[in-house]
């Protein structure tokens, strides 16, 4: 396991790590997750040319740090994966960034574009939406009032999303995730989507075969590829692996 200091509290944020040839691939999760168990089955995959692969954890999730007074946006959380990059000698990475994960590594990339040289997002929030509105990757977090959730709104969103997710979101701090989740609803100024049409570097967009984004011909008229993996919901690196990593190894170098 490695680990940086990103906030001035001394909070970490930490990772797995896989060895490899330079420049890395850095893999972020969505909301409630952790980069491991999403990701270690594709970036070990034979098919994918090894190469340096961090397993990241933003704070507030996984095996990464909670600090309390930490705002939990999605440009705050940009700003520590990025400190946290450039202390691991990251720069120039290939990003591949599931739902949530994939709106903080948009911002990302505009705000530390030299840390980014190629993006792969899998079936990421691109737009902002009513907080009632039930998003894949947010399960209606957002509707909840900080306090609401944090006493017993959790129990409720638990049981909505069943015991594959909750075992990763269980894991999130509590403020975290509402945070996180109340800032991914209200997305950014541009959104991301409008922010990922201007990005100077290739960038992919990966989603279940029978739920394209909305604007797929927006997106590809602005230089995004847009790929459809078969038979998968949004989990797509759990639910079909072996299509994941096939189109992966089209779109990485």
């Amino acid at each position: 396991m490695h680990d940086a200091i990103v906030h001035p509290n001394g909070a970490r944020i930490r990772w797995v790590e896989l060895p490899g040839a330079d420049p890395a691939r850095v893999y972020v999760h969505g909301l409630g997750a952790t980069s491991a168990p999403y990701y270690a089955e594709v970036a070990t995959h034979p098919l994918l040319p090894r190469k340096r692969s961090l397993l990241i954890d933003l704070l507030g999730f996984g095996i990464s740090d909670r600090p309390g007074d930490f705002p939990y946006t999605l440009e705050a959380h940009s700003d520590t994966l990025a400190e946290a990059l450039r202390k691991a000698g990251v720069a120039g990475s290939s990003m591949i960034a599931h739902s949530m994960g994939g709106a903080v590594a948009i911002v990302l990339a505009a705000r530390h574009p030299e840390l980014v040289a190629n993006l792969v997002l899998v079936d990421a929030n691109l737009d902002p939406y009513p907080p009632s509105v039930v998003q894949p990757g947010s399960s209606g977090i957002a509707s909840y009032t900080e306090e609401e959730f944090v006493s017993q709104g959790w129990k409720e969103v638990r049981d909505r999303v069943g015991p594959h997710w909750w075992s990763t979101m269980r894991l999130a701090d509590l403020r975290g995730l509402h945070r996180t989740a109340v800032s991914l609803a209200a997305g950014t100024t541009p959104t991301m989507r409008e922010i990922l049409k201007t990005l100077p570097i290739p960038r992919a967009f990966l989603h279940p075969e029978s739920d394209p984004p909305r604007d797929a011909e927006g997106l590809r008229a602005s230089g995004v590829q847009v790929a459809a993996i078969p038979e998968s919901g949004h989990n797509i690196m759990l639910d079909n692996p072996e299509a994941f990593v096939r189109t992966l190894a089209t779109l990485l170098p």
